[in-house]
Order: structure tokens, then sequence, then C-alpha cells
């Protein structure tokens, strides 16, 4: 009863930022117009009684940002809580191991190169981060295993930052050969979703629940892998095919994410801590969970970039990154502590 009542407190609080990332901006929509709006629209209904610009700002503007915004942070949060799970090791995710490095710099050359697939053009994006997001952790887990025959945790983070800074550089010299589009692409690199539509949110959306689901889907192999290896595979787990399996859907949802919104950090590394001290270690609970808690907190740091500073603008990774710094120490150095 515990559990369900945490459950239901989360969900709660999740609709409840939703609504107030909606809301709250240089103009204040209160939460009462916010949801006649949404469903007088979905009705295809006349909305009375409140103003026009109201319905444009909500409709137009924040819904699809905040939507986005939720799609990203719950995708990502969600491939951190696969990563730590298989490298079994509290400081993996997508930003340390890599593959947000490596999803952005591919993202980055098809923005500049103007590339597109012939048929399924709005999905090179996607599958570009993807692809590129792979590659960059697959390159990472071998480097660390050739040079570390432990494979210890610390090799694995240590190698995934090194190959991140690494393409961070080759990115940002690309951005300097690159001045008409230095400005977007700087932006970008750090960060945003204030250029988001109601089209990239039905891009991302049949991406991220296709990979969440399937994710959930594999919640028992997960949870025998947290057992170790070897039994596992006494359960009849292929481990080696489950493990790439698991880190190749985890670095499509973020590859897919990044190749949007840019290079956003720590939601994948600190949501599921979250999640994990709330309702435990099952994944059957801990993906979808994830998933709704990274959703939230990337929301509220989207709301929090852009209207502390208001009229201008920051870099929601810039505020996820003041949040999460501090957080990485404390799990590293508590781990430190307990060895």
């Amino acid at each position: 009863m515990k559990l369900q009542f945490k459950l239901a407190g989360s969900i709660a609080a999740c609709i409840l930022v939703l609504i107030l990332g909606i809301g709250i901006g240089s103009v204040f929509v209160p939460p009462e117009d916010i949801i006649k709006i949404i469903f007088s629209k979905i009705a295809q209904k006349e909305i009375y009684n409140i103003e026009s610009t109201f319905v444009a700002i909500v409709w137009n503007v924040r819904l699809p940002r905040v939507l986005v915004a939720f799609l990203a942070g719950g995708s990502l949060a969600v491939s951190g809580a696969v990563m730590q799970s298989i490298l079994k090791n509290p400081l993996a995710s997508s930003y340390t191991m890599g593959v947000s490095s490596g999803a952005a710099l591919g993202a980055a050359l098809v923005i500049l190169t103007g590339l597109t697939l012939p048929l399924i053009p709005a999905f090179t994006l996607p599958l570009a981060g993807t692809l590129a997001g792979l590659l960059t952790v697959y390159a990472s887990v071998k480097l660390a295993s050739l040079v570390d025959r432990n494979f210890e945790n610390s090799t694995i983070i240590l190698t995934g930052i090194v190959f991140s800074l690494f393409i961070n550089g080759i990115i940002t010299i690309i951005i300097a050969l690159n001045r008409d589009g230095m400005a977007r692409l700087i932006f970008w690199q750090m960060g945003s979703f204030a250029s988001q539509n109601i089209k990239n949110f039905n891009i991302l959306l049949p991406i991220c629940a296709a990979g969440t689901l399937i994710l959930t889907g594999l919640s028992n192999e997960m949870d025998l892998l947290t057992f170790g290896e070897e039994q596992a595979k006494t359960m009849g787990v292929n481990t080696k095919k489950i493990k790439w399996l698991l880190l190749f859907l985890a670095s499509a949802l973020t590859g897919t994410v990044i190749s949007f919104v840019g290079i956003i950090g720590f939601i994948d590394l600190i949501s599921p801590h979250i999640v994990r001290k709330l309702v435990g270690a099952r994944h059957k609970i801990v993906i979808p969970m994830s998933f709704c808690i990274g959703g939230t907190a990337m929301v509220l740091c989207d709301m929090t970039a852009r209207t502390i500073l208001s009229p201008q603008e920051l870099p929601v990774g810039a505020i996820t990154a003041l949040a999460g710094a501090p957080f990485f120490c404390y799990v590293y150095f508590k781990g430190r502590r307990r060895a």
C-alpha cells in the first residue's frame, strides 16, 4: 500500500509540474484556463471566455515545449537506469558514457551537411544520433576493457568522460569552422527547448514510447543481471546478447533525444537514483517511474531556465549541470567511502 501511495504521489506531482510548466512564463496562464484550452482543442470545440492570446501561448508555444521536455527527460532517465543496471555502476549514464556527445556529433554533422534520408527524412536526425551514440559507447566500453583487465567501474566512467571530452572538442572545431550557424549550434550544444514544436513531439513520441515499453518488457532480464552474470546464465539468460540489446535501446533513446534538443546532462544520472530510493530496485517499476521522474525534472529545469532571468533564456543544460555536478560528486565519494 505504501508503494501505491508513492506511485500515486509521483504521478500527481508530475501532472502538477506539467500544468505549472505550461502556465508559468512572461505571461501567466491560470491552471483552469490551461485545462479548458487543452480539452476544448482536443474535442475541437469553441473556446469561450478565454483571451485568444492565452490560447495561442498554450496551444502553439508552451504545450509542445513542455511535452517535448517531458519526453526528453523521461527517455534520458530510462536510458540512465538501464546503463546503471548493465554496468552495475551508480555513475553510469548516457552523459558520463559519452553517448550524449557522440549523438550530438552525429546530429551536428547532419544539421550542417543538410543530409536527409530519401524515404523517411523526418527520422534522419534521430537515426544519425542513435548510430553515433551507439558507436561511441561501444568504443568507450571496448577501450576500458583493453586498458583495465579487471574492468573497474571507475575505468569505465573515466573512459566515457575522455571520449565525451574528445568528441566535444571535435564539435567545437566544427562550430568554429561554420560561422554562419555558430550561434544556433552553440546554443543547441548546451541544450534547449526554445524551438520545439508539435512536429518534433510527433516524431519523438513513437520512438520514446516504443523504447521505454520494450525496456520495461526486459525488466526480468535486468533484475537477473543485477545478481551477476553467472546466476543470470543459470536462469537461461543469454547475458552477452541481452546486454548489447539493452545498450542499443538505451543509446537509441539518448541519441534520438539529443539529436532534437542538444546535450543535456545529469537528468539520466540523478533520476534513477531518486526512483530507487522511492520504490526499490525492481526494474518493472524503476523503468516507468524513471520516465515519470525524469520527465518531471526536465520540465522543472526548463521552466527555471526560461524564467529565472526572464526575458532572457538560459540553456537548460546549464541548469541540469548546476544540479547534477554536485550530485555526481556525492555519489562518487559515497562509493569511495564504502570501498
